[in-house]
């Protein structure tokens, strides 16, 4: 039996669903690629931020060789895109999230807030104005 998928700790998910090739999509037999939050992280560690794969590693709560194996996979199906003109769809993956947590006081909700240039004002759920930050979501997600 293979062991369990450590969570990749990820800043935030893209906030695109993917990418499409300017051509149509012909249907040539080809299915779009996916690519998982956690390659989509080691692409932008890596490449858009110029860190080294040590840093990434630190950074996603994983080990070097690990984010390497993740790195690889993630280059492999952006370059099968390319070559065969296929869609690249983001999805999930054994990852959590970074960004800030908040509570609602009223209907207990927890949620977490993308943009943090904009201030909490609502619970998404009961949309109550009774909210906080809390530290408590990500002690559960180590």
């Amino acid at each position: 039996m293979a062991r369990p998928k450590k969570l990749r700790k990820i800043t935030n998910p893209p906030k695109i669903k993917g990418f499409s090739p300017i051509r149509p999509f012909q249907g040539n037999g080809s299915s779009p690629v996916l690519l998982d939050y956690d390659e989509f992280e080691a692409l932008r560690l890596s490449d858009y931020e110029l860190k080294s794969q040590s840093e990434a590693a630190v950074e996603m709560g994983i080990s070097r060789p690990t984010f390497a194996r993740i790195y690889e996979s993630a280059r492999r199906k952006v370059g099968k895109s390319f070559v065969e003109g296929s869609p690249i769809l983001f999805q999930g993956g054994p990852v959590y999230f970074t960004s800030e947590w908040y509570s609602c006081k009223d209907c207990g909700c927890w949620f977490n807030h993308l943009n943090k240039e904009d201030p909490v004002i609502v619970c998404p759920l009961c949309r109550s104005a009774n909210t906080g930050q809390s530290e408590a979501i990500e002690e559960t997600n180590k």
